[in-house]
């Protein structure tokens, strides 16, 4: 890391509490950066060797915690994304501009969302609870069918059971971040079996104009397998194409194995619709060529 960063993870560190910002990797610098009352929302930020000549990249959600609510992580990852490039001035660290902007503006969303939410509970009185709360997402996640000019070409896995839990993966290529996040509202909008899954995890990974690289992930509350999936489409060398794995939870804690099936179902996808870009046994994130004998 740059001194610079190097100075800023200690203070960073020093106002908000130790492990608030954490190097993750190194070429290059990834850390993880845990964000102020989001009961567990933390995001990976990646630094190139010349920051602050250079700005930080958020990459997307480290992790994301079990009372966050369905799509709130990709929203606070778009506000993230938009407070940056605000607080960024070259040659100038701005984490600590960055923490200091954005709590206020997660504060002011998490105080729209309890009055909304305190108007919701009014207007039901003492009537029965929704279900789940994906029930509240459904109606806003329906309009997002307008924004389509076609049907999702979803690339189904061959379905996995492990100890009563039940993984599935859909692939499908995606030209922008906007079409990836409305592939994912659509689906969740009209499969009711998806909507009630515990978990809905999803990467996408996309090449836009003028080399713009979009890259981003979602655990949707299963820990750190966003990420993973996300790497998996690194090492694999795919380009826009988005994957959600979806998973129902059987009562059995899996441990790490779930991370192994929830990888290989994605796998299974990607080869099942031709998104894979060098055939098995060639290196990897290098162009398809012909196997070669060594």
């Amino acid at each position: 890391m740059s001194s610079a960063l190097d100075d800023e993870v200690v203070s960073i560190n020093a106002i908000y509490g130790e492990s608030t910002l954490r190097k993750l990797t190194e070429n290059p610098v990834v850390c993880v950066l845990e964000l102020p009352g989001t009961s567990g929302i933390s995001l990976r930020l990646e630094f190139l060797n010349s920051y602050p000549d250079a700005p930080p990249t958020v990459l997307g959600t480290e992790s994301v915690g079990e009372t966050v609510a369905r799509g709130e992580g990709h929203h606070v990852v778009d506000i993230c994304r938009l407070v940056m490039s605000s607080v960024y001035q070259p040659g100038e660290p701005c984490l600590y501009g960055f923490m200091e902007e954005i709590g206020e503006k997660l504060q002011s969303l998490q105080q729209g969302a309890s009055e909304a939410q305190s108007t919701r509970q009014a207007g039901q009185g003492d009537g029965q609870a929704t279900d789940d709360h994906h029930a509240e997402s459904v109606p806003d996640l329906e309009q997002s069918n307008d924004m389509l000019d076609q049907e999702p070409s979803w690339v189904l896995s061959d379905v996995v059971t492990e100890k009563k839990s039940v993984f599935v993966a859909r692939a499908a290529r995606v030209s922008s971040p906007l079409e990836a996040k409305t592939y994912l509202q659509h689906l969740l909008s009209t499969d009711k079996k998806a909507a009630k899954a515990t978990h809905n995890i999803t990467a996408w990974r996309i090449q836009g104009a003028n080399d713009t690289v979009y890259q981003d992930c979602d655990d949707d509350g299963e820990t750190a397998a966003g990420s993973r999936l996300l790497h998996l489409m690194q090492l694999m060398d795919i380009w826009n194409v988005m994957v959600i794995v979806t998973r129902w939870y059987g009562g059995v804690q899996l441990g790490p194995d779930r991370f192994r099936i929830i990888n290989s179902v994605a796998r299974d996808a990607f080869t099942k619709g031709g998104f894979i870009a060098a055939p098995s046994g060639s290196q990897k994130g290098q162009p398809h060529r012909k196997k070669e004998k060594k």
